[in-house]
């Protein structure tokens, strides 16, 4: 499925990314176990093997590696809207030590995490909910190091689903493809946060990739996020 480790190590290292053997095998694991669930359950488009190693595993990749200092040790991370687990299942299998919680809103992709918990032997936990009504529960609000969404919503709406779940000092790390922060800037500071860097780059194939990395400098006020209409109807 997946290339062979000495050209998948050819491809992390130019990316100044060093992934051990061990890792990769598990992401040999993972890629099997996706195109086979995929065939009877709906998680991703892309099926090829040299697609899934550099638009998942890499991309996953590289958003640490762009945003590492954003991650302290022993980081308390969550990935909303997390699907087939990108990027917060290579997130804990590169760095054993995070606390991993991945969020959606569907069962069935839950149910998939949970499998492939079990085949990779890693540490991380999925959760069934839905962003804007479990940000207002105490045990996970303003309480991760680092909140992280792969596209998921445009931006001001993701904002919305994303700082409140955010510690003051930590970090939402948003990542895009060409989508433009401008619109989500009032909505950035309303929810207590502030852009700290704006990161391009390029996959192999040319795909171009944004990551938006936003500071959480003060609480979210108590009455975000609100309920998912109002949020869709008009953003802030």
């Amino acid at each position: 499925m997946l290339p062979d480790y000495q050209s998948a190590q050819k491809l992390f290292q130019s990316y100044h990314l060093d992934v051990p053997r061990g890792t990769f095998q598990k992401l040999e694991i993972y890629a099997d176990f996706l195109v086979d669930y995929n065939q009877h359950v709906n998680l991703t488009a892309i099926t090829d093997g040299n697609e899934i190693l550099t638009k998942h595993f890499l991309d996953s990749f590289l958003l640490y590696i762009h945003a590492q200092n954003c991650f302290p040790d022993s980081a308390k991370v969550l990935d909303i809207g997390s699907g087939a687990g990108f990027p917060g299942v290579p997130l804990a299998l590169l760095r054993p030590d995070f606390t991993v919680t991945l969020l959606d809103s569907l069962n069935k992709r839950i149910t998939f995490l949970e499998l492939l918990k079990q085949k990779l032997e890693c540490s991380y936990t999925p959760i069934h909910g839905r962003a804007e009504e479990l940000a207002k529960l105490p045990d996970y609000r303003e309480t991760f190091d680092v909140v992280t969404a792969r596209a998921v919503a445009a931006l001001p709406m993701l904002a919305e689903f994303s700082l409140p779940y955010v510690r003051t000092g930590g970090f939402w790390i948003a990542m895009k493809g060409k989508e433009e922060i401008s619109p989500a800037r009032n909505a950035i500071k309303i929810l207590g946060g502030k852009l700290e860097q704006t990161i391009s780059y390029q996959l192999p194939d040319g795909d171009e990739r944004t990551i938006y990395i936003i500071k959480k400098i003060s609480p979210t006020p108590t009455k975000y996020p609100r309920k998912f209409a109002q949020i869709k109807q008009k953003q802030l």
